[in-house]
């Protein structure tokens, strides 16, 4: 009985050790597959980075950082250059943005939208995006896939939290940019649609006359459509983030440079035109301010243009600029704040409302074209916004939002501004505003304060792109990069008391710079990586806009800059 019983007992063990054997030998056998699966897609997944970490390793590798910042909203962290507790973010300025010479650019996962995303919008990791790149903690949980399936992908180059669905990006488009998202996680689009050019539109409108509004409606349109433009070259192939990511693409290292410069001295230009700003509302203010040094006075012009360069100078040295950044997200918020100050001040303070205006003024029309082409500058961040969206399908969408309300504004201060200043409108309508009345002290004082927040912002990505240059040796060193950047500031003071002309100014860099940003370069990207696959529509649509481009950008280049000898030799 027992030999019985232990032999029972010896079968059933044998039949479960034969049952684990083969137990093991499937699972071996799974785990070969996946061994391998995982290779293939690690194979495929470093050839596809090493294709788009090209587009990464070539100067300025700092662009999607700094753009990202200067239209994001980080976690507060304000620390000051040389500080030695630094946030990941805080360090890109001398660390990341220099020693990070050949990864891609990254932004960290700190950094938090300002709207949570509703619950049926939160969708998991590997349905966040078919466009981008699968990264290595995802890497080794594909063990698990099975070749008939395909390898989950996220979005590239932006963590978790910075993805933004549609309903987030229609708000940065109403709210915010001033994005400037960007820069204040409200969209950079809006951050530059929105911006100073709302001022100086009754003065295009007087240099123009009523028709030359028509000349805002049309840029509009091709604006918009140029931006569809880049959504099409950013589609074209996988690891395309920004826009020297696509000049990279269409030109070669050459083109990637090129635009680089072009969109960086845009934003310097704009940091003079802040300067110009602040000297003409606050020399309106106190007309009778002025200060003497040793026999050198100074008037209220010079003055204030100086305290302006001297307070906004720390600004500039701050590692990290999320303190700005939030303040600044409110940028949108003080243009509508403007504006509507604008039609009570016309309204219900009954002033002005009595001038008919001019239908045409051919002879300054081409001041008018730079002036509204400035208004729609925002081509630099459109990227930005495209990539960062959860559900890019959207992305038309909440561009037409964004220069359908942005349009809406300018044409409404246009024709508020003009009729009731008539021909004595000024370069902005805030120096025509009476100094006694409420409403007047309120937009005033907006225009001044708005500036003080935006300045560091727009000047940290041309900084960050010329600490890209300093040798290796010397990278870890503050003081370069603290020279570097007070030799930046300061030269906008030089240029701002050079030209104090804010609405010729600000026709040159729209003539100059804004139509090849925003209507030649799209279109001429467009044609050359998607020259084989574009339809006769957009061949033909786009050699018009670069026609129009072109033909804008010399004759109003040349009327702004004769206008600016004109007025120095006075």
């Amino acid at each position: 009985m027992k030999n019985s019983e232990s032999e029972q007992n010896f079968y059933i063990e044998s039949e479960e050790e034969d049952e684990e054997k083969e137990l093991n030998r499937d699972g071996e056998d799974e785990a070969d597959v996946n061994v391998t699966d995982s290779d293939d897609s690690l194979a495929d997944d470093n050839r596809e980075r090493s294709k788009t970490g090209s587009y990464n390793t070539s100067w300025p590798q700092s662009y999607r950082q700094s753009i990202d910042l200067y239209s994001s909203v980080p976690s507060p962290n304000l620390t000051f250059l040389g500080t030695p507790t630094l946030s990941r973010l805080s360090s890109s300025y001398l660390s990341s943005s220099l020693t990070r010479r050949h990864t891609p650019e990254s932004l960290p996962t700190v950094v938090k939208p300002l709207l949570d995303k509703p619950e049926e919008e939160r969708l998991p990791p590997q349905r966040r995006s078919s466009r981008s790149l699968l990264p290595p903690t995802l890497l080794r949980r594909s063990s698990s896939i099975r070749k008939d399936e395909k390898p989950p992908r996220v979005s590239h180059e932006l963590p978790m939290s910075r993805q933004s669905s549609s309903g987030q990006a229609l708000l940065n488009g109403f709210v915010g940019v001033d994005p400037f998202v960007r820069f204040s996680l409200l969209s950079p689009c809006l951050n530059v649609l929105c911006g100073v050019g709302i001022l100086s539109t009754p003065y295009a409108a007087k240099e123009g006359g009523w028709i030359g509004l028509s000349i805002l409606i049309i840029f509009a349109v091709l604006s918009f459509y140029t931006g569809m433009l880049l959504r099409y070259c950013l589609d074209s192939e996988p690891g395309l983030g920004t826009y020297p990511d696509i000049g990279q693409v269409a030109f070669g290292t050459a083109g990637r440079v090129v635009i680089s410069i072009i969109l960086y001295v845009e934003l310097y230009a704009c940091c003079v035109e802040y300067i110009i700003l602040e000297s003409d509302n606050l020399s309106s203010l106190f007309p009778n301010a002025h200060i003497s040094l040793g026999g050198f006075e100074l008037d209220s012009h010079h003055f204030f243009a100086l305290m302006t360069t001297l307070a906004v100078l720390p600004t500039v040295w701050l590692r990290d600029l999320s303190v700005l950044s939030y303040i600044s997200a409110g940028g949108v918020i003080a243009s509508v704040l403007v504006v509507l100050c604008l039609f009570w001040i016309g309204l219900v303070d009954n002033v002005g409302i009595h001038s008919k205006g001019t239908v045409l003024n051919l002879g300054t029309l081409p001041v008018a074209i730079g002036l509204y082409g400035y208004c729609y500058s925002g081509h630099a961040v459109f990227p930005n916004i495209y990539t960062s969206m959860a559900q890019p399908d959207k992305f038309p969408a909440v561009l037409l939002a964004c220069f359908g309300v942005c349009t809406v504004m300018y044409a409404g201060a246009a024709y508020m501004g003009y009729t009731m200043f008539g021909e004595e409108t000024e370069s902005q309508f805030t120096l025509n505003l009476p100094h006694d009345l409420v409403a007047s002290k309120i937009a005033v004082w907006t225009t001044v304060v708005n500036p003080f927040t935006k300045y560091a912002l727009t000047m940290s990505p041309v900084a960050m792109s010329l600490e890209e240059l300093i040798p290796s040796n010397h990278m870890k060193s503050h003081m370069y990069a603290i020279c570097i950047r007070t030799a930046l500031v300061m030269s906008t003071l030089l240029v701002a008391l050079s030209i104090p002309f804010f609405g010729l100014v600000m026709s040159l860099i729209g003539s100059l710079l804004t139509m090849l940003v925003t209507l030649i370069l799209p279109c001429a990207c467009f044609l050359s990586i998607l020259r084989g696959k574009a339809t006769r529509f957009q061949i033909a649509a786009c050699i018009i806009i670069i026609a129009v481009g072109v033909l804008s950008s010399v004759y109003g280049t040349h009327s702004s800059l004769s206008r600016i000898i004109e007025n120095l030799s006075k």
